[in-house]
C-alpha cells in the first residue's frame, strides 16, 4: 500500500464520498491539538525518568519491579493496541465483517491465562527475560539462544514495521508527506524517551496514551454511529455496500454474508470457526503468555495481586476496539463506499496505489472526513500515540533481549555501563532493519494489514507456544524435547511462510493455482498442524532421552512454584544483587577512589573513600554537557565523599504471596470478566 497519492487526489474518478476540501488536511487548531499532545507525552516521560533508577537492569528493563495494577494494565493495552490496529482492524471490518475481531476477544482470556496460570511461574523463577526462563528450565545455551533470535525476528516483520507503516500511511494521508519521511519523523520522536527512560518511561507514557486512545476513537466512533444513521443503519447499509465499479462475472467487491458472524463456514471461509477457536488461540498463547513486550510488563508489577490486575485492566479494556475500531471501519465502507471497497485493481491503484485493496484507508478517511477541526488533530494524537505506545513497547523489549540473552552470552563479564549502552543502541539497529521491510509489507495479504499480521504470527508461534506450554506444565519435558521440537516446528512454519511470499494470494477476479498447501490448508487450520507437529516431537524426544535434572524442575513448572528455595539459588540472585555494586567499585577505582570490604550481620559492605588529588581533576574536568547527558541516559556518577554501599539485597526469589482480601477480590473478577467474554462470543458467533 504505497500510498504516494491519497484519496483526495485529482486523479480520483467520481465517488459518493464527499469532495476533497478544507478537511483533508490538518489545520492550525488540530497542530496546536498536535503540538500539546506531544507535550503531555514528553513531560510524563520526563517525569517517570525522574522517579525511577535507570542506572541499574532492573531499574531500566524493569522499572524497579515496583508498578502498581492500573499502569500494568494500561501499558498491556496501550502495547497491543498499536497503529496497526487501528488501520488493519478496521480494514477488516471494512473487507470482511467482524470475523477479525475473534483475535482480540481470544486475547481477553490469553491475558488472563497469563495472570492465573503463567506469571506465577515466571515470578517463582526470578527471570527478567522468556529466553532466561527457558535457559534455567531446560539448562544449555541453544534453546536460549535459538527463542531469543526468534523473538526479534518476529518483532521486526511481525510488530514494529507493519505499526511504523500504518502510522505513516495515518500521517501521510493527514499531512500529504512521503510515507518515509513521515516514519523517520516519527521514530525520532518515539525513541527519545525510550532510550532514555528505560521501561518505567514507556509503561507511565502508555497510561497516559490509553486515555487519550480511548477518547479520542470513541469520540469517532460515535460520530460514525451518528454520520450512518445508527445501529440498524449500520446492519442494513454494510450489506448494500457495493461499489458502483466491479469486475464484471465476480465476486469482487460484494460484502460478505456472514459479516456479522464470528464462526464462519469450516471450509470455505476467510475465517473458518475450528481454527477460530483452536488454530487461534496457540500462536495468541504465545503472544499473551510467553512473549517478553507483554510478560514484561507484568513482571515490573510489586507483587502478584497487582500483576493479576494489570491483566484484568487489559481484558476489559480489550472488548472496546470491537465497538472503537471496528465498527467505524465498517460504517466507512458504507459512507464512502467507492473508495474504502474498491474492487477494480486499476481504480484501486488510482485511489490509494494498492491493486489489492483499499480497506486499509477506513480508518483514517473517517478520520478526515467527519471530524471537525480540532479533533482532527486529536485523532492524529490517537494514531500517534497508538503508534508510540506498540512501538516503544517493542523496543524496550527487543534491546532487553538482545541485551541479557545475546550479548551477555559472548561477553559474560560485561560491566552493567555496557549493558545500557548496547541495549540503548540496539533500538537504533532495530529501527533501521524495520524500515526496510516496510515495502514487503505494503502487498501483502489483500489490503488486510490485521490479516497479514496474523497470517504471519501462525507460522512463527505455534512452536514456541508449544515449547512454552510444555516447560511451565508437563516436568518430565527436557532440553533436548525442547529444542528439536522447536527446529522441528520452525522448519514447517518456514516453509509455508516462504510459500506464502512465493504465492501470494490471488485477486478476487484471478483463478488460484496455488499449491494445494495454500489454497486448501487455512493458515488457521495450519496453525494446529504445526502445534500439533511440535507436540509429537517435544514428548517423543523427551521420552526417549533423560530426565530433566532436579534444579531444572524446582520453581520452574505449576507443579513445583512454591519449592522451598536451594542455596544455591539464594548465591545466585544474591551475586545477580550485587553486580552493581562491583561495577560501581570498578568505575570508582577508574576515578580514584580506594576502599576495603568488610564482612557484616548483614553481608558484605564496602567503605570506600576517594583520592582527593585525582578526584578533583576528574570531577573539574567533566562538562555540564557530559553531566547532563549522562543523567539523560540513566549513567549516574557517583557525588565526592559518598559511600558505595550494596542495595539492600531483595528476596531472592520473589514471593508468590496474596492478601487474602485482595485475592478475593481479582478472584471474583476473574468470573466476571471470563463470563463477560463468554457471552459476546456466544452473542456474535
Amino acid at each position: 500500500m504505497d500510498l504516494t497519492q491519497g484519496p483526495h487526489g485529482t486523479s480520483m474518478p467520481p465517488s459518493p464520498s464527499p469532495p476533497p476540501g478544507g478537511r483533508s488536511s490538518l489545520v492550525t487548531v488540530d497542530i496546536v491539538v498536535l503540538v500539546v499532545y506531544f507535550l503531555l507525552v514528553l513531560a510524563v516521560g520526563f517525569w517517570s525518568m525522574c522517579r525511577t533508577k535507570r542506572s541499574t537492569v532492573d531499574g531500566y528493563f524493569l522499572a524497579g519491579k515496583n508498578m502498581t495494577w492500573w499502569p500494568v494494565g494500561a501499558s498491556l493495552f496501550a502495547s497491543n493496541i498499536g497503529s496497526g490496529h487501528f488501520i488493519g482492524l478496521a480494514g477488516s471490518g471494512a473487507a470482511a465483517g467482524i470475523g477479525a475481531i475473534a483475535y482480540e476477544w481470544n486475547g481477553m482470556l490469553m491475558v488472563l491465562l497469563l495472570g492465573w496460570l503463567f506469571l506465577p511461574i515466571y515470578i517463582a523463577s526470578g527471570v527478567t527475560t522468556m529466553p532466561e526462563y527457558l535457559q534455567r528450565r531446560f539448562g544449555g545455551r541453544r534453546t536460549q539462544l535459538f527463542i531469543a533470535v526468534l523473538s526479534l525476528f518476529i518483532y521486526i516483520f511481525t510488530k514494529i514495521s507493519v505499526d511504523m507503516y500504518a502510522g505513516a500511511v495515518f500521517i501521510q494521508l493527514a499531512l500529504q508527506w512521503n510515507i518515509y519521511l513521515a516514519v523517520v519523523l516519527l521514530l525520532s520522536v518515539t525513541a527519545l524517551y525510550t532510550v532514555a527512560g528505560g521501561l518505567a518511561a514507556v509503561i507511565y507514557t502508555d497510561a497516559a496514551q490509553t486515555a487519550i486512545m480511548l477518547a479520542g476513537s470513541l469520540t469517532l466512533m460515535a460520530f460514525s454511529f451518528v454520520k450512518v444513521g445508527g445501529w440498524d443503519a449500520l446492519m442494513e447499509g454494510y450489506g448494500n455496500a457495493i461499489p458502483s465499479i466491479r469486475v464484471p462475472n465476480s465476486t469482487c467487491g460484494i460484502p460478505r454474508a456472514d459479516a456479522f458472524h464470528i464462526f464462519r463456514d469450516p471450509v470455505n471461509s476467510d475465517l473458518p470457526w475450528p481454527g477460530v477457536i483452536i488454530g487461534m488461540s496457540i500462536p495468541s498463547m504465545w503472544y499473551w503468555c510467553s512473549d517478553q513486550v507483554i510478560v514484561q510488563r507484568s513482571l515490573a508489577a510489586k507483587n502478584l495481586t497487582h500483576a493479576k490486575g494489570g491483566s484484568l485492566l487489559a481484558a476489559y479494556l480489550k472488548i472496546l476496539p470491537f465497538f472503537a475500531v471496528m465498527l467505524p471501519g465498517m460504517i466507512s465502507r458504507i459512507l464512502y463506499t467507492d473508495d474504502v471497497a474498491c474492487a477494480d485493481p486499476e481504480l484501486c491503484e488510482e485511489i490509494c496505489g494498492n491493486r489489492v485493496g483499499c480497506s486499509d484507508t477506513a480508518y483514517a478517511r473517517l478520520v478526515m472526513e467527519l471530524l471537525p477541526a480540532g479533533l482532527r488533530g486529536l485523532m492524529m494524537a490517537v494514531m500517534i500515540a497508538a503508534l508510540m505506545s506498540s512501538l516503544t513497547s517493542i523496543f524496550n523489549s527487543s534491546s532487553t533481549i538482545f541485551t541479557m540473552d545475546l550479548w551477555k552470552t559472548f561477553r559474560s563479564r560485561a560491566s552493567e555501563w555496557e549493558l545500557m549502552i548496547v541495549g540503548r543502541v540496539f533500538v537504533l539497529v532495530l529501527v533501521a532493519v524495520s524500515v526496510l521491510w516496510i515495502p514487503v509489507v505494503q502487498a501483502s495479504q489483500g489490503g488486510q494489514l490485521f490479516i497479514y499480521i496474523q497470517s504471519i504470527s501462525t507460522y512463527l508461534q505455534p512452536p514456541v507456544s508449544i515449547i512454552f506450554l510444555m516447560g511451565c506444565f508437563w516436568k518430565r519435558t527436557n532440553e533436548k524435547g525442547a529444542f528439536w521440537g522447536l527446529v522441528v516446528g520452525l522448519f514447517v512454519g518456514c516453509i509455508r511462510m516462504l510459500l506464502d511470499f512465493i504465492y501470494p494470494m490471488p485477486l478476487c477476479n484471478e483463478e488460484d493455482d496455488r499449491p494445494g498447501v495454500l489454497k486448501y490448508v487455512h493458515y488457521l487450520y495450519f496453525s494446529m498442524l504445526l502445534s500439533f507437529i511440535t507436540l509429537v516431537v517435544v514428548v517423543a524426544v523427551s521420552l526417549s532421552t533423560e530426565e530433566p535434572k532436579p534444579e531444572q524442575i524446582s520453581r520452574l513448572t505449576w507443579f513445583t512454584r512454591f519449592d522451598p528455595v536451594d542455596p544455591k539459588e539464594q548465591v545466585f540472585s544474591v551475586e545477580r544483587g550485587t553486580k552493581t555494586l562491583e561495577v560501581i567499585t570498578s568505575q570508582s577505582n577508574e576515578m580514584g577512589v580506594t576502599g576495603r570490604e568488610e564482612e557484616g550481620s548483614n553481608g558484605k559492605t564496602c567503605h570506600c573513600r576517594k583520592d582527593s588529588s585525582s578526584s578533583l581533576s576528574s570531577v573539574q574536568s567533566q562538562s555540564r554537557l557530559m553531566s547532563a547527558l549522562y543523567w539523560l541516559c540513566g549513567m549516574e556518577r557517583r557525588k565526592e565523599g559518598e559511600n558505595v554501599t550494596p542495595p539492600a539485597p531483595e528476596q531472592p526469589i520473589c514471593s508468590l504471596e496474596e492478601k487474602p482480601c485482595l485475592r478475593r477480590i481479582v478472584n471474583t473478577n476473574l468470573i466476571i470478566c471470563i463470563s463477560v467474554t463468554a457471552f459476546i462470543i456466544g452473542y456474535w458467533g
